[in-house]
């Protein structure tokens, strides 16, 4: 039982600080002010966590779980160009709306996490790297299936891809809050649109005049 309190302790202080670094700012919430969120004592604080970067590192190691948690029962295994369109379609709304779907989170990642510490800064490309990784994993599926070129750059277009993700999410978060959802859509079908269709319309295919 206080195993399990403490446990439950640990997460609110995690909870707390989630939402205070994200609307208070990195530099702008102090181990005094999560503290007092929670009408804690000091002493209780530091017996969790160190210091702020400590319980700033276990928040972004909270963001690192929600990406990993994208894929669970849906690897990549389409068998046909529709099945594999819907399933990048399906996948790529779940990345997008782990951001869009959570301020906090956005906030965190793309302006309160940036420039903090060398530890922080890992731990932000180890949350990018596993985005690379699961967009990678798809896009790698469709070239061995023949859905998408034999010479994609599967690595490099993972992360392209991951790049419009974030600055959709940019957009949709800027959007007035009762537009956001059909703005979310718009970003997303032009990803898909520009994945699948690209840009050129032809004008620039080998041998076009």
């Amino acid at each position: 039982m206080p195993r399990r309190r403490n446990e439950r302790l640990r997460e609110q202080i995690v909870d707390a600080a989630y939402r205070l670094f994200a609307e208070r700012g990195y530099h702008q919430t102090h181990v005094s002010t999560i503290a007092a969120e929670l009408q804690l004592g000091h002493g209780t604080f530091y017996r969790y966590f160190e210091n702020k970067l400590a319980i700033f590192v276990a928040v972004i190691d909270r963001v690192i779980a929600r990406l990993s948690e994208v894929t669970v029962g849906d690897p990549p295994g389409a068998e046909s160009a529709a099945a594999y369109r819907e399933q990048v379609e399906r996948i790529g709304a779940r990345l997008f709306d782990v951001f869009t779907g959570d301020p906090h989170l956005a906030r965190i990642v793309l302006v309160e996490a940036v420039g903090i510490d060398e530890l922080v800064s890992a731990r932000v490309e180890a949350a990018f790297s596993i985005m690379a990784a699961v967009t990678r994993a798809y896009l790698e599926h469709g070239v061995a299936r023949g859905f998408l070129r034999a010479e994609l750059d599967c690595e490099r277009t993972a992360r392209l891809i991951n790049a419009c993700i974030l600055e959709g999410a940019r957009g949709v978060l800027r959007a007035e809050s009762g537009a956001r959802s059909e703005e979310g859509a718009r970003w997303r079908s032009a990803a898909i649109a520009l994945l699948f269709e690209g840009v050129g319309g032809g004008a620039g295919a080998p041998g076009s005049t």
